[in-house]
């Protein structure tokens, strides 16, 4: 029996793995596709385009004008499959149906939870204890198909989305290897989601980083851990510059009576939030760079600073 031929659209971390699982399990690429990196964007994972030249593999990254010629180049790849590995748009279905043998997503969450954009981030923003990766059949709307296999990873308490990310890596590239022998016999599970009512979430804007004090400490904590750095971070403005939250921790303590503020305290950095939770800043950074935090707690100490 001839080898089965898949056709990948794929990007980033999620993309490199999987790419590689595929061809581990000898499964042969005709094509892969990926993304033009933005230039504005810091890339802080794995390239997909160089992964598949390593492997001298034919490789494109088209824009939205080229996608009927990339739909006629993969119909005549005769894929048996389309995988989709984190690329960044939906693929219609006209190309999903060019797949003899069926077109199937790894999306990063425990489906049917967090359908749609930047799952990792909502996780931890929420506050989630786990999440996961989801290997699913792709249908017209979006992560709504029949699932074949998820694995689950947890959520620690000061993990930010970066470290998150890298489980989530982890547990795609698991799910698809072993589900990959079922996948090629024809013998692969397939569960119907449910779909759930507020599940499906939107993108996020670097606005959207910005920390509201009046809530609770652990809220904050959270934000500051969703959208940390290589993502364009937690921030605040005060006396007419902008401070960006790197890195916090929830603590015990109550903070001084009155609004919320950034205060000193034996050499450490805090933030007072509402209801009198407290953070301990533990990186944060201004226009020129990194803020010396010792610098900051006795400057905060002698005269706190206002939030809002």
């Amino acid at each position: 029996m001839s080898a089965a031929r898949a056709v990948v659209f794929a990007y980033h971390d999620v993309g490199v793995r999987c790419l590689k699982a595929l061809l581990s399990a000898g499964v042969q690429v005709p094509l892969v596709v990926t993304v033009r990196d933005d230039p504005a964007e810091t890339r802080w994972f794995a390239s997909v385009a160089e992964t598949a030249r390593d492997y001298a593999l034919p490789v494109v990254a088209p824009d939205g004008a080229d996608m009927p010629r990339i739909e006629a180049q993969v119909r005549e790849t005769k894929p048996d499959f389309i995988f989709s590995f984190y690329y960044r748009s939906m693929l219609g279905e006209p190309l999903l149906g060019c797949a003899r043998r069926g077109a199937l997503n790894i999306h990063g969450s425990l489906l049917p939870k967090y359908r749609g954009r930047a799952p990792v981030n909502w996780a931890v923003l929420n506050g989630e204890r786990e999440t996961g990766a989801t290997l699913h059949y792709m249908v017209a709307r979006a992560d709504a198909g029949d699932i074949v296999d998820q694995l689950a990873v947890p959520i620690l308490a000061d993990d930010d989305a970066r470290e998150v990310f890298a489980k989530v890596t982890a547990a795609a590239e698991i799910v698809l290897a072993r589900s990959l022998p079922a996948l090629l016999a024809g013998s692969a599970p397939r569960r119907p989601q449910p779909i759930e009512p507020g599940q499906y979430w939107a993108g996020r804007r670097p606005e959207d980083g910005r920390i509201d004090w009046t809530w609770p400490a652990i809220r904050v904590h959270n934000l500051v851990r969703a959208v940390a750095p290589p993502f364009p971070g937690a921030f605040t403005d005060a006396w007419r510059r902008r401070l960006w939250i790197h890195r916090t921790r929830v603590q015990g303590t109550s903070g001084p009576p009155g609004p919320a503020s950034l205060f000193g305290e034996h050499g450490a950095c805090y933030a007072a939030c509402g209801g009198g939770g407290v953070l301990r800043i533990l990186a944060a950074a201004d226009e020129n760079g990194p803020l010396d935090l010792a610098h900051m707690a006795r400057e905060w100490q002698a005269k706190p600073l206002l939030l809002g």
